[in-house]
């Protein structure tokens, strides 16, 4: 057993025994996204060196968003910790929502968080969650399909090449979608995919004044843009499909492209779950060429509401989970294309996971998302796939239930547009912005 072995087991054993007495049972609610399922499966470590046990309630992210802002703007005090993000997370601790993470150990080494996501957690610089794991998005696509096509994917390519890489691949008769996007309503789910790629296309949300801008050429020429290729090229249904449908689809070879969270590199690269593991590349979101490009910034992290009764206990599961010694633990024992990426800087600096083949492409991505001026025209708000003030969650989710019923083929673009304008104002208007 080496020195460092022994520290580890000898601290391992100071924090049952200082625990054993004071051991908690946490309740945890997380998204039913792959890494944190995966997080589930060790929980048994956690509770090995802490004495506490855990409670999961593991919710579709739609659900998991309406029930944790719910409970904490209640004070209904279910949980304690909640899988929130950058756009809840600097609002709720604000309101004083959220217990300050400002007292991490010094072994858990809160420096070493990606300044992209410390930044996007914090509030007037104090961090109020720590990131499980970060994310931006990029193209993922069949390397072999590419090349059936006879075309060549960019490192930085453009969305008229997309659409054109999209018609080439698809193949009706067998089956194949030659690109799979999110249409699901729901602020975080599509809304956030289209939000995105809107920044590229030169739209905007709201002007420096807050006056919604959907009766606008970028926006029109953004949805209709999306519809178009996704009728000429995208799954059947696709105004229900999401991340995890998405997945699903990619990972059984139903699709040429899908442009979505870094963090779904690992699992269609992963020959135990992804049928076209060794024929995935990746490159960066698409552009219109006018400086701004369609990938969003994101961190799935982990929160203390301020009524739980177990904080102590809770710091420990937080400190655990999104430390470096978690990293190691599914490094050693899945692989380090396995680990939650784009958290910490360490794991960009270390020789094991720079040959990853997504691992540069995730950090070149989430480098270039910029919260503070993700549009063309300038606007009056923080956020690349979210506007960060406490109405936009009901907006973007009313909004986004309009676009879907677009793709679904209930309305058109125009109609659909019409209705988010309005009820965009009138909802700025009610909450004093206009």
């Amino acid at each position: 057993m080496t020195f460092k072995s022994v520290i580890g087991a000898a601290t391992a054993l100071t924090l049952v025994a200082g625990s054993a007495a004071l051991a908690e049972t946490i309740t945890i609610a997380t998204v039913n996204n792959g890494d944190m399922i995966r997080m589930q499966g060790y929980t048994d470590d956690f509770t090995a060196k802490t004495g506490h046990t855990v409670e999961w309630v593991t919710l579709e992210e739609n659900v998991l968003r309406q029930r944790v802002t719910t409970d904490i703007s209640t004070k209904g005090g279910a949980f304690d910790i909640m899988t929130i993000g950058m756009y809840e997370t600097p609002i709720w601790g604000g309101n004083g929502w959220l217990v300050a993470l400002d007292d991490l150990s010094a072994d858990y080494d809160a420096g070493d968080i990606l300044p992209a996501m410390a930044g996007g957690l914090s509030h007037d610089g104090t961090l109020y969650a720590a990131p499980f794991y970060g994310e931006s998005s990029m193209v993922m696509y069949r390397t072999d399909l590419m090349e059936k096509a006879g075309l060549e994917m960019p490192a930085a390519p453009s969305w008229s090449f997309i659409a054109k890489a999209a018609r080439e691949m698809t193949d009706r008769d067998a089956g194949i979608n030659g690109i799979c996007l999110r249409g699901k309503a729901g602020w975080g789910e599509g809304g956030a995919f289209i939000t995105a790629m809107s920044n590229s296309f030169g739209a905007r949300w709201f002007d420096e004044d807050w006056n919604a801008q959907f009766d606008t050429r970028e926006w029109s020429d953004t949805l209709n843009f999306f519809v178009n290729m996704m009728s000429d090229s995208g799954p059947a249904g696709y105004a229900t499909n999401g991340f995890n449908e998405n997945l699903s689809l990619f990972q059984q070879g139903k699709c040429g492209m899908w442009i979505d969270a870094t963090v779904a590199a690992s699992f269609v690269t992963n020959p135990k779950d992804s049928t076209v593991a060794d024929s995935v590349g990746f490159a960066l979101a698409p552009d219109n060429g006018m400086g701004v490009r369609s990938n969003w910034l994101w961190a799935w992290a982990l929160a203390i509401p301020a009524g739980t009764q177990n904080v102590a206990a809770a710091k420990q599961f937080i400190e655990w989970a999104t430390s470096k010694d978690y990293i190691e633990l599914v490094a050693a024992n899945e692989g380090w294309a396995n680990v939650p990426p784009g958290a910490r800087t360490s794991l960009y600096e270390n020789a094991n996971y720079k040959d990853v083949p997504f691992a540069q492409m995730t950090l070149d991505s989430i480098l270039s998302a910029d919260p503070n001026n993700s549009t063309v025209d300038p606007s009056p708000y923080v956020g690349v796939q979210f506007a960060a003030i406490p109405e936009f969650a009901g907006i973007a989710t009313e909004v986004s239930q309009e676009f879907s019923a677009v793709y679904a083929g209930q309305q058109s673009v125009e109609d659909a547009l019409k209705k988010a304008q309005a009820l965009t104002n009138d909802a700025m208007e009610a909450a004093g912005y206009r």
